[in-house]
């Protein structure tokens, strides 16, 4: 595929890169796992990656974005950072000399047609033992209009989460729901309201005022579901064969 005709068409990416605490979120999620040589996977305008960069002990941060609307704004953004390295294209264009100690998709796995074989690349460019962390939505029951207008393909369940990275040569070493707030919001907005975009002003307003508690509270528990799955899993030096069990 031509990477200079694919041009991201959504307007969420605006009204998300304001939502702090949600990211922040995330990443406190992550930061545990993190090793010193990163490749992020869908970086969009850097809203992660600010948060990525402030990891003490990263080296090397590799971003790949797709989209010829999108990558400009990485690249002004991180053009002078000496750490950072820009991949205009996808997964498949970062070499394959590359030896990264972690690999992050923060909801990017829903996007991919075909997840085998974008796992498949993923496993080749980390080290031995390596560790691919993933942010998925959860729910397929949850699939609506902003699903579709955000290109989703699936919205996943822990089985079938598990099941798709285990068979991808992963060893899952954590799997939980994340936000469960956001089950009730996003079935209202995607299945009732059937809106097709996200507004800065829900965003903020969820942001400031939903996530502080919920985030707090589930730092000590972990909710029954969510909005999205959080999975944490390690590169295996051999495939597993078979499914994975729930």
């Amino acid at each position: 595929m031509d990477k200079n005709a694919f041009s991201y068409s959504g307007t969420e990416l605006v009204a998300l890169s304001g939502a702090r605490n949600y990211y922040r979120w995330i990443f406190s999620c992550l930061t545990p796992h993190l090793g010193a040589r990163i490749v992020e996977v869908g970086s969009g305008v850097g809203t992660f990656s600010n948060l990525l960069l402030n990891h003490g002990n990263l080296e090397q941060l590799i971003l790949v974005e797709p989209a010829a609307n999108l990558f400009p704004v990485l690249r002004d953004r991180y053009s002078g950072e000496s750490r950072v390295k820009l991949v205009h294209g996808y997964l498949e264009d970062v070499p394959m000399t590359v030896a990264a100690d972690c690999v992050i998709l923060i909801n990017v796995l829903e996007h991919i047609a075909d997840v085998e074989g974008f796992l498949a690349a993923v496993h080749a460019r980390l080290v031995p033992a390596g560790r691919l962390l993933v942010l998925v939505p959860a729910g397929p029951k949850l699939f609506g209009t902003l699903d579709e207008a955000f290109g989703h393909h699936r919205r996943y369940t822990k089985y079938t989460l598990a099941q798709s990275l285990e068979k991808g040569g992963f060893r899952v070493t954590g799997l939980r729901y994340f936000n469960l707030p956001g089950v009730l919001t996003w079935f209202i907005a995607g299945r009732v309201l059937r809106k097709r975009t996200l507004l800065p002003r829900d965003v903020r307003i969820y942001d400031q005022w939903v996530v502080p508690w919920i985030s707090a509270l589930e730092s000590v528990w972990v909710p029954p579901c969510g909005q999205s799955l959080i999975a944490v899993t390690e590169k295996r030096t051999e495939k597993m064969q078979g499914s994975a069990k729930q």
